[in-house]
């Protein structure tokens, strides 16, 4: 027996590829342009080429205290480097981790500014760079220690979240669990709504909402909504039960900072009324609405209507036709950036399983983007209780920041979901100031919400409890 033993082990041994010596291994659709030891982990970059006009760079780090796990990291916006500081977080919690540019860098092509005369390197960008990233590190994972991983995880925020999606409906075997944040999923949608916000606001000069009243309309909002839940705390637990007006702040004389004129007013409307193309932003998103209704266009999506849609690096985003753009953007898309297909049987089927989050005041992505998306699965499929929950964050901004409780651990509870079956009943999130916590609060699956149980102090989320709205 004990001779049986050490050769077993002397196989696994024998089969496990030093760092320095990984880049003599052959992977497909790739060249390994350094494998070097570092005091941690093993570091191992590739060039991957799948079509003759690619060129995406990616990072392998394995560690030396390996959890026997794989946790793939994304990109934010346009994407164009690779995500070193989520890679070493989860390099911290003993993953083996990948991250990839996508296919260009942004330093030599900023933006969308990559994508014309090269519609091979949008397909990278909108979902081939994740996948191949995926296979070539689960394969150098493989060889480096001589075993698979046990289980594979993504976890990424943004367009991170859209990248998270998009492997979920094109590749279902390529993770067994996927933390969601705040996805682009709608890129389209997303990039000619932040464009019509942008025209709204800038119809004329008197319909321009300044930064300086931001503040006015948020307290207004929370006057308005904040004690819906039976709960003062600054923040607005559900904004669907909102019916907030900015018309109790007209001018009932001349311009102040204390209130709205009769076109900021309508400008003001509008940003929050759902379109066709556009589901508004929710009541409680003011103090961010310098993204949509700044001085200049959304860059993300101003640099889609240009290099995208137009082809043209000089349009004027004033001559915006937004429903006709939207329509004629999503023929154009195909599914290359949009991660809308809301078939995940695939997936469920194969036991992965989908934690979905988004912030309720989040001003960059909708968050009405994420409760669409979740309602078509749910329709598609039927429930979906067993495999994919979404959580609405009040408060929360965009991947974080804002008013309301904003730390929490997805990625934990993922993992006891996957690994153990224990479900997410709910997640407890946490505000946190001057390195002390505030409050806490739980995060509860759409769409149920917190409701205070009537004892104790509302700062503790164990006062509190997950029910149907």
């Amino acid at each position: 027996m004990k001779l049986a033993l050490w050769l077993a082990a002397a196989s696994l041994a024998s089969a496990q590829t030093p760092c320095d010596k990984l880049a003599g291994v052959r992977v497909e659709h790739a060249a390994i342009t350094a494998a070097e030891v570092l005091p941690s982990h093993c570091r191992v970059a590739l060039v991957l080429t799948p079509t003759p006009d690619s060129h995406i760079e990616m990072e392998v780090w394995m560690p030396s205290n390996w959890n026997g796990k794989f946790q793939a990291v994304g990109n934010g916006g346009w994407a164009g480097s690779i995500s070193r500081d989520a890679m070493a977080a989860a390099l911290n919690e003993g993953y083996a981790t990948a991250s990839t540019d996508t296919g260009h860098k942004s330093a030599e092509t900023p933006g969308a500014s990559f994508v014309p005369g090269h519609p091979e390197k949008l397909i990278d960008y909108g979902y081939r760079a994740v996948h191949e990233m995926t296979v070539a590190a689960k394969q150098l994972i493989a060889a480096h220690y001589g075993r698979a991983a046990k289980l594979s995880y993504w976890n990424s925020c943004s367009n991170g979240g859209r990248q998270g999606l998009m492997e979920a409906q094109r590749y279902p075997a390529d993770f067994d669990g996927i933390v969601a944040g705040a996805p682009a999923a709608n890129w389209t949608g997303r990039a000619i709504g932040a464009l019509w916000v942008g025209q709204l606001v800038h119809k004329d000069e008197a319909s321009y909402i300044p930064p300086a009243k931001y503040a006015l309309l948020h307290e207004a909002a929370l006057r308005a909504c904040d004690a819906l839940d039976g709960v003062t705390d600054g923040v607005i637990e559900n904004p669907r039960q909102c019916k907030f007006d900015p018309g109790t702040l007209l001018c009932q004389g001349a311009d102040s900072a204390a209130c709205l004129t009769a076109p900021q007013v309508e400008a003001a409307r509008g940003i929050y009324a759902a379109r066709d193309f556009y589901p508004g932003l929710a009541p409680g998103s003011e103090l961010g609405w310098a993204t949509y209704g700044g001085p200049r266009p959304f860059a993300i999506g101003n640099d889609y209507a240009r290099f995208v849609l137009y082809h043209d690096a000089s349009w004027d985003p004033r001559m915006l036709d937004a429903p006709a753009a939207a329509k004629e953007a999503v023929r154009i898309d195909q599914g290359t950036t949009n991660a809308l297909n809301p078939d995940l049987r695939p997936f469920f089927a194969r036991g992965g399983k989908l934690i979905q989050y988004h912030g309720w005041s989040d001003p960059q992505i909708p968050p009405l983007h994420s409760i669409n998306y979740y309602e078509s699965v749910l329709e598609k499929s039927g429930s979906v209780r067993e495999s994919y929950r979404l959580f609405m964050v009040p408060g929360m901004g965009h991947c974080g920041g804002g008013t309301g409780p904003n730390q929490f651990q997805a990625m934990a509870a993922l993992e006891r979901w996957r690994e153990s079956g224990t479900a997410p009943d709910s997640i407890v999130a946490a505000r946190v100031v001057n390195n002390k916590v505030e409050r806490t609060r739980p995060l509860c699956p759409y769409p149920q919400t917190a409701h205070y149980t009537g004892t104790g102090t509302t700062n503790d989320a164990a006062n509190f409890v997950c029910k149907s709205p």
